[in-house]
């Protein structure tokens, strides 16, 4: 099969593509050596043609792509991505190796956007990146040739590879293109082939009805005829294969002017980004049409033996990950690749071999390994780069400054950073992630700490995507610095606001982005709506998240003496509105109701310790908010219990006390499901099974009032009080029922300390309490010697 189709006299040399295809990549290399064009245009958008000398930059190293968003509207946007096996980039590359013009000749991304803006509900179509309409994308691969007809969803791969007798399109295309060289003599006969089948397909299908694709061809045959205008015969065109045939027709100027004429249009920005492999794949979230990126790239720059460079590659992997795999592991699976390929009647082995081989040899028929092989090699974590003249807003010229000066380097693989903020590194970084948070750019996202909990730690996990650069661009209308845009963003946060907690939210976050400029705006509306509002749980919600704001701001020390003003006055308040607010409530009612106070608990304990704080007023209002829960016969049992458990927590009610208010809650006149519900409310959550343990009054209570609940209401307590035990660490359930298994007791009697509870001696073993003093003396230092006859006293009590 000869070229004379693809290159007719007087005719543009149309070179048809798979869109990220390493067979067309190396295809349209040889095509441009050998035809030494003295143009070449690309399918892309024209907005791009001042950045085309970028990618001839030394720190240009792809995956990258065309970005191009609406300016007035910058979350409006589209991506052309093209990784180094794309046969664009190869075009490209070429055009400025050898001193010759590259142009793009697709729709301009003006009247794209303004097109998807315009439809509806954003059309049928993929597009790469900001959400719609991959064949507007041009270089997306989403549907093989470009995006085809929406109605008959003619995927061209997908009809050649059936008509050939295949049932994958991928395999039949490893099989005639990346298996067959780039011409063997011809460098254009690939291209011949590829349109001629095109041409079948198009006069059997037409363009589906779908009037885009006619339009963005009518604009492409107008740019290759100002080409020919310029150049005469010297054109060569780079597009997807799909396109060659209406390239090819004959048609009228008059014809394609007026197919453009009247199409929407909006401002449009074009500038290079970061692109990853991963977003190259069809389960990336970007479908761009190729389900193993990683694959490609290798047989793309593989020189030879592509089949055995895989399988060593798989090999080293495997062996990183501790997995026993041997050079006659390699040997054996490429004789077991090239097996299955002949007896599939394949002329190599193609990456559906290498796989089951893989599998087979290396990892023992489990695909547990293999998962780690198609996440790390077949799709693979790589992410490109691009020069920092590429035009950018100026935000993101700030972030990236930013970035640099922390040594933080985006990178497409997560990975954990643990931070110290009582170092000014860590601390800074610490600000730049929480910014970019507030401003939607979730580059970071906070992890639990590994190394403790306290509040001068954080651990982030770090993965950069793609489609933050989206983000910094809409980012860039609240500012031209990070901190700046933080600022105004928090700022309008804070008025738009709907709900208290929403603000004190923001507040904390505030400080931890360290905002001081915002901070006053965000108090401002925080004061305002917590005098307005008058839902007691609203205001319990609320206050954790000031408290745990308090601590951070004293931590990176930023003032925070008008949040500590307004955690104080919402304290009163929630003192005021609470016991009223808990009487009469519903079992959810009431549990939802538990959340708020041991919310509430927790950070008035918290805010003791703050020096901003106000003094000890407050805990102690709030001790008394709890006594007068915890014997209000109104308030539900699951209440009046945990208000029982935090004074005794707290050391402000003795154990007699808190026993005899069991004993009321457990007597035989108080319901079942009442006494069920006090006692989840006074055990349940951490350290309740420990009171039970060690505390033999507690347990004989429990005991004596579980043994006597009659048997037609103890099926329906059962639910209630197996959700409070199973809740107990698997040590403590062992051990309360090591408890329960060593006898009955002496039930009989009501002196429990006296006769001793099931399962507990009669008095204290003093010489097991004096086994502790050593470790004590370890805790405590040398200096605790002289306090030992107290300690021994506190130990027996």
């Amino acid at each position: 099969m000869n070229g004379s189709r693809a290159r007719d006299a007087g005719q543009p040399l149309l070179l048809g593509v798979r869109h990220h295809g390493p067979g067309s990549a190396k295809a349209v290399r040889a095509a441009l050596e050998a035809s030494r064009p003295r143009v070449v245009l690309i399918e892309g958008p024209p907005e791009a043609d001042p950045l085309v000398p970028l990618a001839a930059a030394e720190d240009m190293r792809p995956p990258v792509a065309l970005l191009a968003h609406a300016v007035d509207e910058p979350g409006r946007s589209a991506f052309w991505p093209l990784a180094a096996f794309s046969p664009e980039w190869v075009a490209l590359r070429w055009a400025l190796e050898h001193g010759v013009p590259a142009r793009f000749i697709d729709l301009p991304a003006a009247h794209t956007l303004a097109w998807e803006r315009d439809e509806e509900d954003g059309g049928g179509e993929d597009m790469d990146g900001g959400g719609k309409d991959g064949e507007d994308g041009g270089m997306d691969a989403g549907a093989e040739q470009d995006a085809l007809d929406e109605d008959v969803r003619v995927d061209p791969l997908g009809v050649l590879a059936d008509t050939a007798g295949y049932d994958d399109a991928e395999r039949w295309w490893e099989d005639v293109v990346e298996h067959r060289g780039a011409g063997k003599g011809d460098a254009l006969a690939p291209f011949t082939a590829l349109e001629e089948a095109m041409t079948a397909l198009r006069e059997t299908y037409g363009s589906g009805g779908h009037g885009r694709d006619l339009i963005r061809e009518a604009h492409m045959r107008l740019r290759i005829r100002d080409a020919q205008r310029e150049f005469e015969d010297g054109v060569a065109v780079v597009c997807g294969a799909w396109h060659v045939p209406a390239l090819r027709r004959r048609t009228g100027v008059t014809a394609d002017r007026a197919l453009l004429k009247g199409l929407p249009k909006v401002k449009t920005d074009v500038t290079w980004v970061p692109w990853t492999h991963r977003r190259l794949s069809r389960a990336g979230g970007y479908g761009a049409g190729i389900d193993s990126p990683g694959w490609y790239a290798h047989l793309f720059a593989a020189p030879d033996r592509p089949v055995e460079r895989w399988l060593t590659k798989v090999a080293g992997l495997l062996r990183a990950e501790d997995r026993t795999v041997s050079p006659g592991h390699v040997i054996e699976a490429v004789r077991l690749a090239e097996t299955l390929a002949a007896l599939r009647g394949r002329p190599l082995p193609g990456l559906g071999e290498a796989t089951d081989a893989v599998r087979a040899v290396m990892c023992e028929g489990s695909d547990v390994p293999l998962a780690l092989v198609h996440d790390r090699l077949v799709v693979g974590d790589v992410l490109g780069e691009v020069p920092h003249t590429v035009p950018a807003v100026p935000l993101q010229r700030d972030l990236e400054r930013t970035q640099r000066r922390l040594r933080l380097r985006p990178e497409a693989a997560e990975r954990e950073l643990d931070l110290d903020l009582r170092e000014e590194t860590g601390a800074e970084r610490s600000r730049l992630l929480h910014r970019l948070r507030l401003l939607g750019i979730d580059w970071g996202r906070p992890a639990a700490a590994r190394s403790g909990t306290g509040t001068f730690r954080e651990t982030w996990r770090l993965r950069w995507e793609p489609e933050l650069a989206v983000r910094s661009a809409e980012a860039g209308v609240w500012g031209t610095t990070v901190l700046a845009a933080a600022t105004a963003k928090a700022e309008a946060d804070a008025v738009a606001a709907r709900g208290l907690a929403d603000v004190t939210a923001l507040a904390e976050h505030c400080l931890l982005a360290a905002l001081p400029d915002a901070l006053p705006v965000v108090m401002r509306v925080l004061a305002d709506r917590a005098a307005l509002d008058t839902d007691v749980a609203h205001l319990a919600q609320a206050l954790p998240a000031l408290v745990r704001s308090l601590r951070y701001g004293d931590v990176r020390g930023t003032g925070t003496a008008a949040l500590a003003e307004v955690a104080a006055g919402l304290a009163e308040r929630v003192f005021v509105g609470l016991p009223p607010a808990c009487a009469g409530l519903d079992a959810d009612a009431a549990e939802e109701m538990r959340g708020h106070v041991d919310a509430v608990h927790g950070a008035l304990s918290l805010l003791g310790d703050v020096p901003a704080a106000p003094d000890g007023r407050l805990r102690a209002r709030w001790r008394a908010v709890l006594r007068t829960l915890s014997v209000r016969d109104t308030v539900p049992g699951v209440l009046r219990g945990r208000a029982v458990r935090l004074l005794l927590d707290e050391g402000e009610l003795a154990q007699d006390e808190a026993a005899r208010l069991m004993g009321l809650a457990l007597s035989p006149g108080t319901p079942p499901a009442d006494a069920a519900a006090w006692i989840e409310g006074f055990v349940g959550g951490s350290g309740g099974g420990l009171l039970l343990v060690h505390d033999e009054r507690l347990f004989g209570l429990v005991d004596r009032w579980l043994t006597a609940v009659p048997t037609e209401a103890f099926t329906d307590v059962l639910p209630l009080l197996r959700r409070t035990f199973s809740a107990y660490e698997s040590g403590v359930r062992r051990t309360l029922g090591e408890l329960v298994r060593r006898g009955p007791g002496r039930r009989d009697r009501t002196d429990t300390a006296a006769a001793g509870a099931p399962g507990f001696g009669p008095g204290v073993d003093e010489a097991r309490a004096d086994a502790v003093l050593p470790v004590l003396r370890l805790l405590l230092g040398p200096d605790c010697d002289e306090g030992t006859r107290g300690e021994r006293v506190e130990v027996r009590r």
